[in-house]
């Protein structure tokens, strides 16, 4: 399966278990029972593109993000970033992309700008290359240079998810995986992540994919998006299609519909 330079994710029928629990069968053997958190996906995402995907708590939203990332392998089916699969290529894939979550991790002892320094060590980024790039992109959030001394454990939520997004940036990343990354955000700090979140596409040529809960971000952001409900997309399209398809003028009635909590005009 080749990329051609077409796509920049390439998703066929993945598929991840995990064991829930299980009972004990004749000669008190033991029988695992699994549950589906991804059930035979399928999805690609174009070379630039903002690619959103929603659904309720425990769809697979996040596990989808974690098998690309290389942090979970498919039980079955294929996954390939730029042409490389994540299992057979982990390595290559890694070097490739980043990845921010809803929970920004740091050594919290540790300042900033020594938080920054270890990971641009991890990503091979020269330290002087590190530190003023990320000077750059914080600024950009409003943080200055005053921050970079302070303990990472002493910044707002907002703000160190800002250094969370600055420092998945250091690597230059190919493709960039935000997994709610503007939950518990305050208003302000949450337009911020949004705007550079565009401009890094348009400036670093990124392609992204986002998970949200926010459906006026996920519109704002992305020019297509895949709803995944119980491990299995039930829709995929722009904004504009998924609203024409469930006969609803709202993204969130659309969320609402295809979970089953709201009614279609033909239904109503």
């Amino acid at each position: 399966m080749s990329n051609n330079g077409r796509y920049a994710v390439k998703c066929v029928g993945a598929t991840k278990k995990f064991r829930t629990e299980g009972k004990m069968g004749l000669k008190n053997i033991f029988h695992p029972a699994y549950s589906k958190a991804v059930d035979n996906v399928s999805f690609v995402v174009r070379h630039g593109e903002i690619f959103g995907v929603i659904g309720p708590n425990g769809s697979g939203k996040s596990t989808i993000i974690r098998m690309l990332s290389t942090l979970l392998l498919p039980d079955a089916g294929r996954l390939e970033i730029f042409g490389k699969d994540v299992v057979q290529h982990t390595m290559d894939v890694r070097r490739m992309i980043n990845r921010v979550s809803v929970d920004a991790s740091f050594f919290g002892k540790l300042s900033v700008k020594e938080n920054l320094l270890y990971a641009a060590r991890l990503y091979g980024v020269p330290a002087k290359d590190a530190l003023g790039k990320a000077q750059e992109m914080l600024a950009i959030f409003g943080l200055g240079k005053d921050k970079m001394n302070q303990p990472t454990e002493d910044l707002s939520r907002g703000q160190q998810q800002m250094v969370s997004i600055a420092r998945s940036l250091l690597s230059s990343p190919n493709l960039l995986l935000l997994d709610e990354p503007t939950t518990g955000l305050d208003p302000k700090s949450k337009l911020q992540v949004q705007d550079f979140v565009v401009a890094v596409r348009k400036d670093h040529d990124t392609t992204v994919i986002l998970t949200s809960h926010d459906m006026n971000e996920v519109e704002k952001l992305c020019g297509r998006i895949a709803f995944i409900r119980e491990g299995k997309i039930w829709a995929c399209g722009t904004a504009g299609e998924l609203k024409s398809k469930a006969g609803h003028k709202t993204l969130e009635d659309v969320f609402l519909v295809l979970t089953g909590d709201k009614l279609t005009k033909e239904e109503e």
